[in-house]
């Protein structure tokens, strides 16, 4: 036998110890950061996902004045609010918070693109696809719009799409903005974590 089975998960051992500690550092660090930054690494993904569900309440907006929907403003509204705001959330601590508090993301353009793209795809272009079918089943329910033949089901949701992306660009390159902001400012941040020495120690540098 050439060891491998025996050697394998010993490094693996020795992977996931180096892991923990690297998070315990981090948290420590972290801990001993300014009122400011930690406040700004805990809440900005709220933000962002708050304005994600405001792009959800006018995406949902824009979408009913299409369809001639007046009726179920609360069960269309809520649904706008809440999912796009979860999504956010979620994405973003799994994709930038989490991996900085890891140490897995020392990459500061790979930050700013994750930041970008969840601001555009999950806080912005997601409420508007989400609030298509939402609608569209209220408007077939209430009969306030006529729905397409299978033959032209492309072209009409195309129709519907067209405006209303042309009155939310402002909207997704806020997001956009704001999310790349976000981002940097965190990685930022994650950096001032590396910079701090460790407790009764010189400034060091995590590997």
């Amino acid at each position: 036998m050439a060891g491998g089975e025996f050697l394998e998960p010993a490094l693996e051992k020795e992977v996931n110890i180096a892991r923990r500690d690297r998070n315990e550092i981090l948290k420590d660090r972290f801990g001993r950061l300014s009122e400011a930054d930690q406040s700004l690494f805990q809440s900005g993904s709220v933000i962002l996902s708050l304005n994600s569900s405001l792009c959800g309440l006018v995406a949902n907006t824009l979408v009913r004045r299409l369809l001639h929907v007046t009726q179920a403003p609360f069960a269309s509204g809520l649904p706008m609010v809440v999912l796009p705001f979860i999504s956010t959330m979620v994405v973003y601590e799994a994709s930038i918070n989490q991996p900085l508090m890891e140490g897995d993301l020392n990459c500061a353009t790979c930050a700013w693109i994750r930041g970008g793209a969840i601001g555009a795809f999950v806080g912005s272009v997601y409420p508007i696809f989400l609030a298509l079918p939402l609608n569209a089943a209220l408007a077939s329910r209430y009969k306030t719009s006529p729905m397409p033949s299978k033959e032209n089901t492309f072209h009409y949701w195309k129709s519907i799409c067209k405006p209303v992306f042309s009155k939310m660009k402002f909207a997704i390159l806020l997001q956009i903005v704001f999310g790349t902001y976000l981002s940097s400012k965190h990685h930022e941040i994650y950096l001032k974590m590396l910079q701090q020495p460790a407790p009764g120690k010189d400034p060091e540098e995590l590997e």
